[in-house]
């Protein structure tokens, strides 16, 4: 460990935060313009948190190029020490582990929120795979879900308003569910799959097959299931928008409708979805950020109030 006066400044930590959301996601970055500076900032401190543990789990360079590790139990021990360490306002060294402590400190973000997310980097190390929809909503939360709800709380929602964390956890996970849609031949790649293995054996796909074309549209079949599984979790979330203010809920909105489209995209190629990765263009994005703003304004009457959907999976709540 090192000492604070041995660490980079605040707004040192916050620039590389910046250098790794614009490096690591084309998506968050572009709705994390959208708010105030001190919750953009805090935004990008949680992504560079949750990008450098991701990468340390999956070998990857923010988000790219997924590789097998040789040494899973020490990266996820160093994961979960540093967070810990970070989580107890320690100085850690490690930008990206002090930019959660800056977050923790300020937010009073609660620290069962950042275990949950290390969680779910010890089910990708232990190379997990779901049996059941239960087990991927459950590793969507891990991985997703619980980062939704740190977002909030960086956002000025009260740790304790369960309501408004609900519908936080629900983006985050109809992200995820957008995300293993459209990575299904990523992943496939890298050695893993996030497909239940129920759902498989539902459409007759032998085990590690899926991706082999006599089996596309098939595949076709989940990857819309995922997809529109995400539409509802997305659905749900946007309800949420009634809790935040005006910026913030113009980023979720935009956030929401640049991974919406990604899903959409994905569910329309059909068994050609991952002949090309699914992505917004530029163009693409501004629109729908433009979208976003009228959404933002008129949200109160455009999502209103409303018990969360029973049949949506339920956050755990220690």
């Amino acid at each position: 460990m090192t000492t604070a006066a041995d660490l980079p400044s605040r707004a040192a930590i916050v620039a590389t935060a910046g250098e790794s959301i614009a490096r690591g996601s084309k998506s968050f970055a572009a709705a994390s313009r959208l708010f105030d500076r001190r919750t953009r900032e805090r935004a990008w401190l949680l992504y560079a948190w949750c990008r450098r543990c991701d990468d340390l789990a999956d070998g990857q360079d923010h988000g790219h190029a997924l590789s097998a590790v040789s040494d899973p139990a020490a990266r996820l021990a160093a994961i979960a020490t540093l967070t810990d360490a970070a989580l107890a306002g320690r100085v850690v060294g490690d930008p990206a582990f002090d930019a959660l402590r800056i977050v923790a400190v300020e937010t009073g973000m609660p620290a069962r929120f950042a275990r949950d997310l290390v969680e779910g980097f010890r089910l990708d190390l232990e190379d997990w795979r779901p049996r059941s929809a239960d087990d991927l909503h459950r590793y969507c939360y891990h991985v997703a879900g619980a980062v939704g709800c740190m977002m909030a709380v960086a956002m000025g929602v009260s740790p304790d308003d369960e309501d408004t964390l609900d519908r936080a956890c629900d983006l985050g996970m109809a992200f995820q569910l957008a995300n293993i849609a459209r990575d299904i031949g990523e992943d496939d790649r890298g050695g893993r799959c996030y497909l239940p293995e129920d759902w498989l054996v539902e459409m007759d796909i032998p085990p590690g097959q899926h991706m082999k074309p006599p089996f596309r549209a098939r595949l076709a079949v989940l990857a819309r299931r995922l997809t529109d599984q995400a539409a509802r979790f997305e659905a749900s979330a946007r309800v949420g928008t009634r809790a935040l203010g005006g910026r913030s809920a113009w980023a979720v909105l935009a956030a929401a409708g640049i991974y919406g489209a990604i899903g959409r995209q994905v569910a329309a190629r059909g068994e050609h979805a991952w002949d090309q990765r699914a992505s917004t263009s530029g163009a693409m994005k501004v629109a729908l950020i433009v979208r976003a703003a009228a959404a933002a304004a008129r949200r109160h009457g455009l999502y209103l109030k409303a018990p969360r959907h029973p049949a949506l999976w339920p956050r755990p709540r220690d």
